[in-house]
């Protein structure tokens, strides 16, 4: 008898915790690891809100979740693949705009109000490959447009170089390794990079710059594999069989403006290299 009336007071203690929970709105039983139920068959999807319980899995989810989920490094190569072979299909710039917005394989695009594709004279002979839109280039949809942007444009002015300019020898290009803005501005991850890179390729291709600036590293690592803008910087190289220079961002010039001496040098350097080509 003892025993039973433990069982009921269990069983209505438990009942009435259920009912505490439901009126404080609690509508699912969820546990520490999340779940992907998009990741699962439809057949498992209804074993999951079990398995999620605690320490408790029910028989065969977790391996059917496992079996069903690709590996990351898997899912990224048939990303890059996929951007691979979209990007081919451009033959003009206007092409490539258009196929990068109807690319819908990388997640910050779900989180971005614009594609941010390019600025400036596409016949320039220098193209300039940023990091990834911020803010102001999220909102305008244009690269470099914000209190970096503005620093770009005196930047280059001072050597004779604007985007506005008809004349490709006086006229810059700007694009970015990333179309869409990352959350918080963060720095772009290596798989997102290496999924934009095959656009980035084919975007250098159709344009055809004379010369590549790189502004950072992202730009630099996209292009190279290699990081440390600060160590790059004012040291030519080669690029898709492209003289490329790596300078720091505008951004960094505006949190370390001790910077600029060594980025007027690097224009110097750019304005140089395009004096001896012409």
């Amino acid at each position: 008898m003892g025993i039973r009336d433990d069982i009921e007071g269990d069983w209505h203690a438990s009942l009435a915790a259920l009912a505490w929970h439901v009126d404080l709105g609690v509508d699912e039983v969820i546990g520490e690891t999340p779940i992907n139920r998009y990741d699962l068959p439809e057949t498992t999807r209804a074993a999951a809100p079990m398995a999620s319980m605690g320490n408790v899995t029910a028989p065969g989810a977790a391996n059917a979740a496992q079996a069903v989920k690709p590996p990351t490094d898997q899912a990224e190569i048939d990303a890059v693949e996929a951007a691979r072979a979209a990007a081919a299909r451009a033959t003009s710039l206007a092409a490539l705009g258009e196929i990068i917005a109807g690319f819908d394989l990388c997640e910050l695009k779900k989180g971005a109000r614009n594609t941010v594709f390019a600025d400036g004279n596409p016949a320039a002979h220098v193209l300039i490959l940023g990091e990834a839109p911020g803010r102001d280039e999220d909102i305008e949809g244009r690269p470099f447009v914000g209190r970096a942007g503005q620093v770009l444009d005196r930047m280059f002015a001072a050597i004779g170089l604007s985007r506005g300019a008809d004349a490709p020898e006086a006229a810059i290009y700007t694009t970015n390794v990333l179309p869409w803005r990352p959350p918080g501005n963060r720095d772009p991850e290596p798989g997102e990079i290496a999924m934009m890179r095959p656009f980035v390729e084919r975007h250098i291709a159709l344009m055809n710059p004379r010369v590549i600036v790189v502004m950072g590293n992202t730009p630099l690592y996209a292009l190279t594999g290699q990081k440390g803008v600060m160590r790059a910087r004012g040291t030519w190289t080669t690029a898709l069989d492209r003289p490329m220079l790596p300078m720091v961002h505008p951004a960094y010039l505006l949190r370390n403006p001790i910077a600029k001496r060594e980025a007027w040098a690097d224009l110097l350097s750019l304005q140089s290299r395009l004096r001896a080509k012409n």
